[in-house]
């Protein structure tokens, strides 16, 4: 008999990008949503599942996707939609309902956000917390988790975290970094989201799921760059405006600014549990601390782990930031060699060279696929001001330096 057919939504994301290989490793089928296919190209994981294109907001795409899904996941915000995106998603949950509950769907499992509804929240908790009341108004069930700040490298929280603790001795921020957090190790989400599929207790309830401690917003800045072997301390300042702490956040961090004004926002209230039965429903989530799960976060900023969001297979250059790492990026297919190419170290198709100075980390990755296209990409973690300047004073240098390793490379190719 075959495994229950499990769909997930946001395919792109970074959620659903830890939850996937979970659920392939615990024998499910997997359809995974997408609205352009084509970013999937670089996943792992990719090949083992079936990519449907569609888009929430566009009703009309969703019966296919649907079809013959016994649970499915909703893990989609529209905060890069910018003005209105809140009432897009609304409708998009509940066109995301009908067509669940039309293709007989059995199970909607929902991730949103953690923060108290009585109290005055930003437009995008609000927002979180209305679109779970959505999907639940239809008759498929519905499991919602809400969290806050989600520990893990990838996460846009912990980006965020990590880019500006990284640039600042003196990290600025509002009066709001006072207020209360209570993080959860990504591990955890992916723990609890898995275990809604088999817990019968938990299914249809609305559970608030964190981590073992709370805390404020700039400790976990503090304590981030302990982490890292840096001192920082926290600046707070009265009226900073949101504009300009998003402005500010989108041009360093990895996170775009209509996002990074929606979560700024969020910081306005506190973001902590206040009903615990998820302890109690899901004994068999074990919760990791914030300090571990920051360790383990660092442990993956190496490109043998880090997610390609970036590698969609179209020839050409890219530049991003990503998962603590400035990144370059260059694919070249077959035709634009006057010659073959082959792969530079023997029979694996590529290689590494990792290159650790004071300014950070780097290493540069190659390989060849079996039809001649050859991709090349550089990482660098910058550790402090000192390699955010680096890079950013040098980046010319980077580029030439890029391309002229790029152009070794692919003499050693033939």
């Amino acid at each position: 008999m075959d495994s229950p057919l499990i769909l997930v939504t946001g395919a792109t994301g970074y959620i659903a990008s830890r939850l996937i290989p979970r659920l392939l490793d615990s024998g499910y089928r997997v359809r995974a949503l997408a609205r352009d296919p084509r970013r999937l190209h670089g996943r792992a994981w990719s090949r083992h599942v079936e990519v449907v294109q569609a888009d929430v907001t566009e009703p009309s795409t969703l019966d296919a996707a649907m079809d013959g899904v016994h649970t499915a996941y909703y893990l989609i915000h529209n905060m890069s939609h910018g003005r209105g995106y809140t009432s897009l998603e609304l409708d998009s949950a509940r066109a995301f309902a009908s067509a669940a509950e039309k293709a007989g769907v059995e199970h909607i499992i929902y991730l949103g956000g953690l923060a108290d509804p009585e109290q005055h929240i930003a437009p995008h908790m609000r927002s979180r917390i209305e679109t779970g009341k959505v999907l639940r108004e239809g008759k498929v069930p519905v499991t919602e988790f809400r969290a806050g700040v989600i520990t893990g490298s990838g996460s846009i929280s912990f980006e965020m975290i990590r880019f500006m603790t990284e640039l600042f001795p003196i990290v600025p921020g509002p009066l709001w970094m006072r207020n209360k957090t209570q993080p959860i190790a990504i591990q955890n989400v992916i723990d609890y989201l898995l275990a809604a599929l088999t817990n019968l207790n938990g299914h249809g309830g609305v559970f608030e799921i964190g981590g073992p401690e709370i805390t404020t917003y700039g400790d976990l800045m503090v304590r981030y760059a302990r982490a890292r072997g840096l001192k920082r301390r926290m600046l707070l300042l009265p009226a900073i405006p949101l504009w300009f702490m998003a402005f500010g956040v989108g041009l360093m961090t990895p996170v775009p600014y209509p996002i990074a004004y929606a979560l700024i926002g969020g910081l306005s209230a506190d973001s902590v549990v206040k009903h615990p039965e998820a302890l109690k429903v899901f004994p068999e989530v074990k919760l990791i601390d914030y300090d571990s799960a920051t360790q383990k976060a660092l442990k993956f900023t190496h490109p043998d782990h880090i997610e390609r969001v970036w590698d969609d297979g179209q020839a050409g250059f890219k530049f991003l930031k990503h998962e603590g790492c400035f990144i370059l990026h260059h694919l070249i297919s077959r035709s634009h060699f006057p010659f073959p190419v082959a792969p530079p170290f023997g029979n694996d198709g590529g290689g590494v060279i990792e290159n650790v100075h004071p300014f950070g980390n780097e290493w540069l990755e190659w390989h060849t696929e079996q039809n001649g296209i050859l991709s090349c990409t550089l990482y660098f973690c910058p550790r402090g001001l000192s390699g955010f300047l680096y890079w950013f004073l040098l980046y010319p240098f980077h580029r030439l330096r890029f391309r002229s390793l790029f152009r070794k490379v692919t003499r050693q190719s033939t």
